[in-house]
C-alpha cells in the first residue's frame, strides 16, 4: 500500500502543486502590491523603514483578504471618489459598506502588526 501511495505522489508534477500553493499565497499581482506600497509610503515617507514596513502591510492585508475581495473594495472606493448621482451607490449601499469594512478590518490589523 505504501508504495502504492508513493508511486502516485512521485508521479503528480511537483511544478503544478507548487505553483498552485505558491498562487493560494500569493494571489495579489505583483503590481497590485507595489501600487499599494508606492501609495503607503507617500503617505508615511520615503524611506528604507518605511518601504519595509508598506511591503509588511500589504503581505498582512493579502494573507487576510482574498485579492478578488480587495479588488471589490479598492473599486468602491474609487468610485466613492467619483462621485456624483450615478455613483451614489457605492456611498451607502449596504453591500458596497461591507466590503469596504472588511478592507478596513484588513488595514487595520496590518497597520498593529507591521506599524
Amino acid at each position: 500500500m505504501r508504495a502504492l501511495v508513493l508511486a502516485a505522489l512521485l508521479s503528480m508534477p511537483t511544478v503544478t502543486v507548487a505553483q498552485t500553493v505558491a498562487e493560494q499565497l500569493n494571489d495579489y499581482p505583483t503590481a497590485a502590491r507595489a501600487d499599494y506600497v508606492f501609495a503607503c509610503m507617500v503617505t508615511n515617507g520615503q524611506s528604507r523603514e518605511m518601504l519595509d514596513r508598506c511591503a509588511c502591510s500589504i503581505d498582512e492585508i493579502a494573507a487576510i483578504l482574498p485579492y478578488e475581495k480587495y479588488l471589490e473594495a479598492e473599486t468602491v472606493l474609487s468610485m466613492r471618489r467619483v462621485g456624483g448621482e450615478r455613483m451614489s451607490f457605492f456611498q451607502s449601499a449596504a453591500m458596497a459598506e461591507n466590503m469596504v469594512a472588511e478592507l478596513r478590518r484588513a488595514q487595520a490589523e496590518a497597520e498593529i502588526v507591521c506599524f
